[in-house]
């Protein structure tokens, strides 16, 4: 492994990584490196070695070859893919947070606070529902103050509408803190929502860049498909609203109908979540 601070002002820069489990090529050949501030979406297909490479990042798992450079004195904050909770386990959201080094309360307040769910601070873990649990594993990432968040598959066991506001929040995280976000998801119809660049593999690196261009791309279209890549390219746009921890809209219309574009020919989400050219009258 390499000791000196990675090129470039990364924060996190690999070269050549090849990892094998037993008989079974993980990855083979991958280079990428994560900068301050940016958001780097990782996805593939199931099996493409996507949380391979989260935790060699991460230093979890070492590579058969290759080399990776860390800034030093770097800090990670993690939500791991899978944290399982025993249900019968009697414990409260700030007594978890608490665990293993007590930063003291008010920095348990002020993390989840800064995710939106304040009111969980003594609520029992095991009654949260999927979006405020992932809220609650992003609070107690942040509790590290990481110079990057590694965040694998965060959308698991949260609904759609919980997913467009955890998407927004870790964008609206990236830009209050500062930090750099790897994210690995399989998410592909919300994945542009809250990311500057995607990282495609399938053991190596298929196709990488903006959003837009990688779903353009030969291999990822072999992939996914081009009815994957329609769905990926539907998502940039800006908001001018807010959403709950469910994903509903904070702020509605004067009619009571929050439009997402206009009778311009911009585009709103229609009921499956993808978007639809507005028409005049909403």
């Amino acid at each position: 492994m390499a000791a000196s601070d990675p090129p470039d002002g990364a924060l996190v820069a690999v070269r050549d990584l090849r990892v094998r489990f037993g008989e079974t090529l993980a990855l083979d050949g991958v280079n990428v490196a994560i900068h301050p501030g940016e958001i780097l979406t990782v996805i593939g297909p199931n099996g493409a070695g996507k949380t391979t490479l989260a935790r060699i990042i991460l230093g979890l798992t070492r590579p058969e070859s290759g080399s990776v450079q860390r800034r030093r004195g770097v800090t990670f904050g993690y939500v791991p893919q899978r944290f399982h909770v025993d249900p019968t386990l009697p414990i409260t959201v700030g007594r978890f947070l608490a665990l293993p080094a007590n930063p003291g309360r008010t920095a348990v307040a002020r993390a989840l606070t800064d995710v939106g769910v304040p009111n969980l601070l003594d609520r029992a873990l095991q009654h949260l529902s999927g979006g405020e649990f992932q809220r609650v594993m992003l609070a107690r990432a942040l509790l590290r103050r990481p110079d990057m968040l590694v965040l694998d598959e965060p959308l698991q066991g949260v609904d759609f509408g919980g997913q467009i506001a955890l998407f927004d929040l870790i964008g609206e995280l990236r830009d209050r803190h500062g930090f750099g976000v790897l994210m690995v998801s399989h998410d592909l119809h919300i994945v542009m929502r809250a990311t500057d660049r995607v990282l495609c593999i399938n053991r190596h690196v298929c196709c990488t860049g903006a959003p837009e261009t990688v779903s353009r791309h030969p291999e990822y279209l072999q992939l996914f498909g081009p009815d994957a890549a329609r769905a990926l390219a539907v998502y940039p746009h800006q908001h001018d609203h807010a959403h709950d921890v469910s994903g509903n809209v904070l702020a509605p219309d004067a009619d009571g109908v929050r439009v997402e574009g206009d009778a311009a020919g911009r585009t709103r989400p229609d009921a499956h979540g993808t978007e639809a050219p507005a028409t005049e009258g909403g």
